[in-house]
């Protein structure tokens, strides 16, 4: 797998943007996909692990190649796919709507699928924050991607709903971008000017567990109104159309893993330190797997609700009519909302 710097980044990017006009189209059999750090990657994790796509793409005929990244941040995601750089690309769903809606009568960048429900918990070890509603200027709350990544998206629904649409960034003045791990660092060393984190798992259970002082005060699940996507897996309608076997490949090693992790847990967790060269220990891992609150599903759930919200703040210039009009149709089989 590759994982890129911000200097190598940013030349896979370059490099993309300037050949992304010429470049003929991918043929069949050959895939660049891109993942993110953490747990709510586990679905990709396996079907690199087990090499789902090449066995679903021999089975259709075809002799795929795959080629692994991984990359931090949806920006970064998202620049890399239009520039040609890459061809699947993974993030929270607010990210992945934005790009559906920009690129509308353009790329045409839909769903492919859902990575998996998890809640991001809104953690703080200040003891004079009782609720979300005591959050003021002398607080930092930290998120990977202030303004604009899931945690602050989601953070400006519920703002928009607590104080009304006018005010949805009520909380992006002391938001702050910061990596999960030094957040939670910050958190459960106290005494920091980041005292506030929008978290996801594991690092919302490592400060529960080692910092007395913290606690959480919403959950996304919280502001949707029930277990929602976090993170999704999205393409170019181009790439979707000029590559029908490795796409139904792809997909279809999506599914297969879902099921595998269903029944196989255990295994699940050490398939998930093995393939992100985790120092995690496997006794938290596995908890986390075996948590009700995460599923691990390619079925989107309270996507529209996502949409929805984004177009009422005016962050969508679309909306949409239901969750079908940004996945594409391999997706419909399958419940979803």
């Amino acid at each position: 797998m590759k994982v890129f710097s911000a200097r190598s980044l940013a030349a896979l990017v370059l490099a993309g943007l300037g050949v992304a006009q010429v470049a003929p189209a991918q043929a069949e059999g050959r895939v660049r996909v891109a993942q993110q750090f953490g747990i709510a990657y586990l679905i990709l994790d396996v079907v690199k692990d087990q090499k789902l796509i090449e066995k679903h793409g021999k089975a259709a005929g075809v002799d795929i190649t795959v080629e692994w990244n991984q990359i931090s941040g949806a920006t970064a995601m998202n620049e890399a796919l239009l520039s040609g750089s890459l061809d699947f690309v993974s993030a929270g769903v607010p990210p992945a709507l934005v790009l559906w809606d920009r690129t509308r009568g353009k790329q045409d960048v839909k769903l492919v699928a859902a990575l998996g429900a998890l809640p991001n918990y809104l953690i703080t070890n200040n003891p004079a924050v009782k609720s979300i509603d005591d959050l003021s200027a002398k607080d930092r709350i930290a998120v990977p991607a202030a303004g604009v990544g899931f945690q602050s998206r989601t953070l400006q629904i519920e703002a928009a709903r607590r104080y009304g649409k006018a005010d949805f960034k009520h909380f992006d003045a002391f938001t702050v971008s910061l990596p999960h791990p030094d957040a939670t660092a910050a958190l459960i060393s106290g005494g920091l000017e980041v005292n506030t984190h929008f978290s996801s798992a594991p690092f919302y259970y490592q400060a529960l567990e080692r910092n007395p002082a913290v606690r959480k005060l919403i959950s996304s699940y919280d502001i949707l109104g029930g277990p929602a996507t976090f993170n999704v897996l999205y393409t170019t309608r181009k790439f979707h159309d000029d590559n029908p076997k490795t796409y139904k490949a792809f997909y279809d090693a999506l599914a297969e893993a879902e099921q595998w992790i269903a029944g196989h847990k255990a295994e699940a967790a050490q398939v998930f330190i093995r393939q992100q060269n985790s120092k995690l220990p496997v006794e938290l891992v596995q908890r986390i797997i075996n948590d009700p609150e995460n599923t691990f599903t390619i079925n989107p759930q309270q996507t529209q609700v996502y949409a929805e919200k984004l177009h009422d703040i005016g962050v969508l210039n679309h909306r949409a009519q239901g969750w079908k009009d940004f996945f594409f149709e391999e997706a419909y089989a399958r419940p979803g909302s």
